[in-house]
């Protein structure tokens, strides 16, 4: 049949039409699936960002067996790799921080024995062995390494709980030194195999708020010394402590005590003002303590203070660390005691030494090797435990200290021991007329710094169930126990942990004027919703934990935003676009609640659409063919691309841009 001119001039404008229509639109990117990997080298990938994510076997790859051979014993003994370049400018540095240290930690160590419930000589113990230990295989430049308050008083309360160290010293003794070896090899193992992320589920707010009642608790704990008292409480929560300071105010207050340790303590946080306000000054604060005891225990010992109700430390034992390897329980009913103490205390250690590890290294801008740390703190206490110590850590006070006073490697641990080492064989005696109220004093002063107000204040600020956390662990331990504070403070970030695992943020997006952009509408209020389009964003993996949730929040949205159209007779949605970009991951269960809510948009006449699936997450959509249940031309790079295909409207708004 033949046809007119006019009809093949009408055919030609309207391709010509369509052309330049089809022009107007921008071309769209389709997701593509990534290319299928090997299940084995999926697993080795995986494994090796779990467990390896710091390549540390980079160095050895296309060495000699030789060089390998270093580079392993330098892996293990840091020292041996910066050893290399050590030089006298070094040295000086490191022997005054070293010295200033020493006159710091020996009168610390006494009484932080004392809130392990352990005889003096053991604290000045655990500052001898393990800092040798810890310079050869440390990699923390800063960190000093001895008994700290937290750790004596948690170890000092769950011993209390198993033995009573008075009626059974012995035991207790023993069982201290089992909870010191398991310490060290919990610490050791989770270095060994890597594990060392899971000190980081104990949240920052945990921390401030369990070092913060620990202090608290602390620092009652001295009233007994502070005020001379000889019947005190076993218990630590505040209530006991007070009705047993109070109950005694007519019988056992002595005022010569009370006057030395308040005397002192005035003297003490001077210098610890002083040291804050001039920071060239930090020498007065780190001194202060030695100062404190020398002057103390000649006031007693020319008055015979002792005679007059002024407790005095007595007997410290002569000598350099015994050996106590027979001691340790490896069998019989204190072994699971031993292990259950020591898993706690050297998780609470390791959470320390790291926590400071990583403030230092950051000051003086150097990487430092968690796993290794945890090894060499393990090894430390390992062998501290077969040495007469209890656990030491990093402490905050000391390494503040060292690195003020201008330490450059792990030498002044060398040296502060060595110092330690002379006490213990030459000055020990000396020790004997020093009053326990300045023990007192100097622990008060030194656990005030671990009350962090300024931090809880920063917490409430930003994160109001942080700060529940924060004050759930504080709590805890003043009024009822520091274990049973500890166990809040874990008990509250996993559950934290698991609220935001199984009910995750989402959103509803909008376009924001003369863009291509799509942002949250509550967070933007000028970005306006597309009609006929609803636009929700998962801010979360998809999970088992999560998916149901998910699946119902989306379709409340659904709900709430069909219900507001219909009051306002405006268009019904038609497409609902789910922006995936920040879904890292999907499992089975995340996949069948994407079907669920399929099926559930196909009643409603409603159309399901994709936005930016990440590739591990698009490639599980390929392999569940749910990507062949929505349709591969639902399946967007952009939420711009999915409007422009899915709403008419929005195609000639966007193009007009």
């Amino acid at each position: 049949m033949g046809h007119s001119v006019s009809d093949d001039h009408q055919a030609t404008d309207m391709d010509i039409e369509s052309h330049r229509h089809v022009d107007e639109i921008p071309s769209i990117h389709k997701v593509r699936p990534p290319p299928r990997q090997n299940l084995m080298k999926e697993i080795a990938a995986s494994v090796k960002e779990t467990f390896f994510s710091d390549d540390p076997f980079r160095p050895f790859k296309d060495q000699t067996k030789s060089r390998k051979a270093i580079l392993g014993a330098q892996a293990l003994f840091p020292i041996l790799e910066w050893g290399r370049h050590y030089n006298l400018k070094k040295l000086k540095g490191d022997i005054i921080a070293g010295l200033t240290i020493a006159s710091l930690c020996i009168p610390q160590d006494i009484g932080y024995s004392k809130l392990a419930n352990l005889p003096p000589q053991y604290g000045l113990y655990s500052s001898f062995v393990p800092p040798l230990v810890y310079a050869f295989m440390g990699s923390s430049r800063d960190i000093a390494i001895g008994p700290v308050a937290v750790v004596s008083l948690l170890l000092g309360t769950l011993l209390q709980g198993e033995i009573d160290y008075v009626t059974h010293p012995e035991e207790y003794l023993r069982l201290t030194f089992t909870a010191t070896f398991f310490a060290g090899v919990t610490q050791a193992a989770l270095g060994f195999f890597r594990l060392g992320f899971l000190i980081d589920f104990l949240s920052h707010a945990a921390i401030v708020g369990f070092m913060g009642g620990a202090a608290i608790t602390i620092a009652l704990q001295q009233l007994k010394g502070f005020l001379g008292i000889k019947n005190f409480t076993k218990k630590t929560d505040i209530i006991s402590v007070m009705h047993s300071v109070w109950g005694t105010v007519h019988d056992e207050w002595n005022w010569q005590t009370i006057l030395i340790g308040a005397v002192f303590l005035a003297f003490l946080l001077f210098a610890k003002y002083i040291g804050k306000k001039k920071k060239k000054l930090f020498w007065v604060a780190a001194i202060a303590p030695l100062i404190s005891v020398v002057l103390s225990t000649f006031f007693v010992f020319i008055t015979r203070a002792d005679k007059h109700g002024v407790q005095i430390v007595k007997d410290l034992k002569k000598g350099i660390n015994p050996s106590s390897v027979n001691q340790i329980y490896f069998s019989g009913a204190f072994v699971g005691k031993g292990i259950r103490i020591g898993v706690v205390a050297g998780m609470i250690a390791l959470t320390e030494a790291a926590a400071i590890g990583r403030t230092f290294a950051a000051m003086k801008d150097y990487q430092l090797d968690g796993n290794k740390e945890m090894v060499a703190l393990g090894v430390m206490n390992i062998a501290g435990s077969m040495t007469s110590c209890y656990v030491a850590t990093g402490s905050f006070s000391r390494s503040a200290v060292n690195y003020m006073a201008g330490c450059h490697t792990a030498v002044s641990n060398i040296v502060m021991s060595g110092v330690v080492f002379l006490t213990l064989e030459f000055i020990t005696p000396l020790f004997k007329y020093t009053p326990n109220a300045i023990l007192s004093s100097i622990i008060i002063s030194a656990v005030i710094g671990l009350i962090d107000y300024e931090a809880a204040l920063l917490i409430w600020k930003i994160d109001k169930f942080d700060f529940v956390a924060c004050m759930g662990a504080f709590f805890g331990v003043v009024f009822v126990s520091v274990e049973i504070g500890l166990l809040i403070s874990v008990s509250i970030s996993f559950a934290k942990i698991l609220l935001q695992v199984t009910r995750p943020r989402t959103a509803l997006l909008g376009n924001l004027p003369h863009t291509s952009i799509y942002r949250n509408i509550e967070q933007y209020p000028d970005a306006k919703k597309i009609p006929g389009v609803l636009v929700v964003r998962v801010d979360s993996a998809i999970y088992f934990s999560n998916c149901n949730y998910v699946r119902e929040r989306i379709l409340r949205w659904l709900a709430d935003e069909e219900e507001q159209l219909k009051e306002k007779g405006q268009t019904p949605i038609q497409f609902l676009i789910v922006e995936m970009s920040p879904v890292t991951d999907i499992d089975t269960g995340g996949i069948q609640a994407l079907e669920e809510l399929f099926r559930s948009l196909q009643k409603r006449e409603i159309q399901l659409a994709l936005a930016n699936p990440g590739q591990v997450v698009i490639d599980k959509l390929y392999a569940s063919k749910l990507v062949e249940l929505i349709g591969q031309d639902r399946i967007f790079l952009t939420v711009a691309d999915a409007v422009k295909t899915c709403s008419p409207k929005a195609v000639g708004s966007l193009a007009e841009i």
